[in-house]
């Protein structure tokens, strides 16, 4: 009996030494943030991360369950481990900053699956505010071509954390975000799911990245992924009883999650954590997991402020379609020239040439026309495969006329190219859209997936459809052209690597103010989850709140106040900014629009001043190549006193700060257009205390005052 306890507690030393031998730790830069990396006592990966002494993720594995083949989960060992550090400073073509520090600790784990001889790679990089980390799979004899049916990654929570998070869906990210505990996800999740033009979720405890999380400790957790090139967008499925998120991939249309060719990659999966909310809005991880900028020559890539030929038909003033004459139309048969006009068309060559007046008299670089070509008859729920050619005008759209007429004026032309999901009909006739467009002087597109994708079956954020928004974007750089990517997948960085996608939608914009409209706090949460992965083009700038004034019919009503639309210019960062409303509203609130009409739209450098998801954001930019700064707010559903501290002013100068506030007596459902404009000298000592109403906000235009 003594020889067997002796026994025991010699395999229990052995095997305790084992653990620890296999065991590896990956430190921040400062020394912070810690990564564990061991294998469990059946051979599979996992991981832990903590803040200081404070537990981020708990122990959670990692693999992944393969199609016809023995999974990639269990029965490895260590075979190589291997340390790196990296620091250096980069400059974005345009950005919140003009230069940003990538700063890390990597460690690399070479792991051998001892039943199989297959080798899989995990590397992690370790920032002082976060983590992200990859698969990497060689080239190797026994593993080649493989299919991913699950990927198995963790990230197992210490508790019942805040939750801001949309539904976990294959097709849209277009809802508005629902505050809760983790344990609650389950039982709210029917309400939070809306309807759309295309959604398919897959669990009641799913939930899209970037997922922003808050501790009752006041930890702030943001998980998400980074780089997804050629392979599908990971959606969180939690287990509620032990607080753990599981990687839940977009499938294919038969239900295949990624096809994967050694050597390959995963995307980054990312972990940003602080105890300061402004931290998480500065962190650069997901960016600094790219690859570097692709395009040799970027000097065709700027920042555009534009307005658009968009509202009227968003909020059904106008009409995209030219005629009511056809149930359906087939181009290049269908005789479009000899229709009966509906005389609603928007994009006809005299409103056109109003906007285009208004733009270049107001200082504006381009104008977006949508519904000047055929075909928007029987565009949307028809899954029509050839529904575009994308370069054929209406009758009324003179396409020669308009973009010489826009040149004389300073005015470009933004291309609209509404695919309705038919990606399988874009391709086909990319090269001549883009072709087009280079000959007619438009260097920017603005792309379209509404509806369900063709191929029939296939999700917006597969891995085959990823791989046709990446082509897109590829093969408009080969023309000089700039993309703005609506309905397409969350970024992910990307555009690092390729800067002509200038922006992206892929949330809930503007527009469906005009369907029903977005909860008042909805653009305090976007900055901590879709713009963690790159710029959105949210089409601010509405003034007139009350949308039956532009159709008797549609009843919405823009949740915000004036002043809280000129703060999103600032809040929600893209080199690509919307004046969205029609001319005649800015007319109406003249001095209001001074701020768009100010307002730069490339930064040198952001300064996070307040930030608390679902409650407030208020953020500080210096404009680039200017001494200029600009501040913006926007509010929850809270009445708040907002302090706002110009610390960041140079100390030796003083400064004219232009404040566009919300008036005391300002609502946004009551009261949204009551606004005050306030002119005082300030200085790097100015403290501002500013009064924010539920869904408010305001602007500050701050110029230095020159010496006399």
């Amino acid at each position: 009996m003594k020889m067997n306890n002796y026994r025991f507690l010699f395999y229990l030393f052995i095997s305790l030494l084992f653990q620890q031998l296999s065991a590896q730790t990956c430190l921040s830069p400062d020394g912070q943030t810690s990564i564990y990396f061991s294998l469990s006592s059946d051979g599979q990966p996992q991981y832990e991360m903590k803040l200081g002494e404070t537990t981020v993720i708990r122990t959670s594995r990692l693999g992944f369950e393969l199609k016809d083949d023995k999974a990639l989960l269990l029965d490895f060992t260590i075979e190589d481990v291997q340390f790196d550090s990296f620091d250096n400073t980069w400059t974005p073509v345009w950005g919140e900053e003009s230069q940003i520090r990538n700063h890390y600790n990597e460690m690399f784990i070479s792991l051998k699956q001892t039943t199989t001889n297959r080798t899989m790679n995990i590397r992690f990089r370790v920032f002082n505010e976060g983590m992200g980390f990859r698969y990497e799979f060689p080239q190797q004899p026994n593993l080649g071509h493989f299919i991913i049916l699950q990927e198995k990654t963790q990230f197992s929570l210490t508790g019942d954390h805040t939750a801001f998070w949309i539904p976990g869906d294959y097709n849209t990210q277009e809802y508005d975000y629902t505050t809760s505990k983790l344990s609650d996800i389950e039982s709210l999740f029917d309400d939070a799911v809306t309807g759309n033009a295309s959604q398919e979720q897959f669990s009641k405890t799913g939930v899209q990245t970037a997922l922003q999380l808050k501790s009752q400790s006041g930890l702030y957790i943001n998980l998400h992924e980074a780089a997804i090139i050629d392979y599908p967008a990971m959606h969180l499925n939690l287990d509620p009883e032990s607080y753990t998120f599981e990687s839940w991939l977009t499938p294919d249309a038969i239900g295949n999650m990624a096809y994967m060719v050694a050597p390959q990659n995963t995307p980054w999966r990312t972990v940003i954590a602080s105890f300061d909310a402004k931290d998480i809005l500065a962190s650069r991880i997901t960016y600094n997991l790219n690859e570097p900028c692709a395009i040799e020559d970027t000097s065709w890539i700027r920042p555009i402020k534009y307005m658009g030929v968009w509202w009227e038909m968003i909020t059904g003033m106008s009409s995209w379609n030219y005629t009511n004459d056809f149930a359906s139309v087939q181009l290049g048969e269908t005789d479009i020239e000899n229709a009966k006009p509906n005389n609603t068309h928007a994009a006809n060559n005299e409103n056109v040439k109003a906007y285009i007046d208004f733009a270049s008299e107001h200082g504006f670089d381009a104008l977006l026309v949508e519904g000047w070509n055929i075909g928007w008859e029987d565009w949307f729920g028809r899954s029509k495969d050839y529904v575009f050619d994308f370069v054929t005008p209406y009758p009324d759209f003179d396409v020669v006329e308009l973009t010489t007429y826009a040149s004389s004026k300073g005015i470009e032309l933004m291309m609209h190219h509404e695919t309705s999901g038919s990606t399988r009909n874009y391709e086909r006739h990319m090269d001549k859209a883009y072709a087009f467009m280079k000959k007619h002087g438009y260097h920017s597109v603005k792309s379209g997936y509404v509806g369900d994708i063709i191929p029939r079956g296939e999700h917006h954020y597969s891995q085959y459809i990823n791989n046709h928004y990446l082509y897109a974007v590829k093969k408009a750089a080969d023309y000089e052209i700039m993309v703005n990517a609506h309905e397409a997948v969350r970024p992910t960085g990307v555009a690092r690597t390729y800067p002509n996608l200038i922006a992206n939608e892929s949330a809930r914009g503007t527009e469906f103010q005009a369907f029903g409209g977005s909860n008042p706090n909805h653009t305090t949460i976007l900055p901590f989850t879709r713009q963690i992965g790159g710029p959105m083009d949210y089409t601010p700038g509405i003034f007139e709140m009350d949308i039956s004034k532009l159709n008797p019919n549609n009843n919405s009503h823009v949740n915000t106040t004036l002043a809280n639309q000129l703060g999103l210019y600032v809040v929600m960062y893209s080199p690509l900014q919307m004046a969205a409303d029609l001319p005649k509203h800015y007319l109406k609130f003249f001095d209001a629009f001074q701020f768009i009409k100010d307002v730069a739209i490339d930064w040198n450098s952001t300064v996070y001043l307040e930030a608390e998801p679902g409650e407030y954001v208020t953020i500080a930019r210096k404009a680039k190549n200017s001494e200029d700064w600009f501040v913006g707010n926007s509010n929850g559903n809270n009445k708040r006193k907002a302090t706002v501290d110009l610390s960041f002013l140079e100390k030796d100068k003083k400064y004219m700060a232009t404040i566009y506030r919300d008036h005391k007596e300002a609502h946004y459902k009551t009261n949204p257009q009551a606004y005050e404009i306030e002119s005082k000298m300030v200085s790097f000592q100015t403290i501002l205390q500013l009064l924010t109403v539920p869904g408010g906000g305001f602007a500050i235009k701050i110029t230095p005052i020159q010496p006399e």
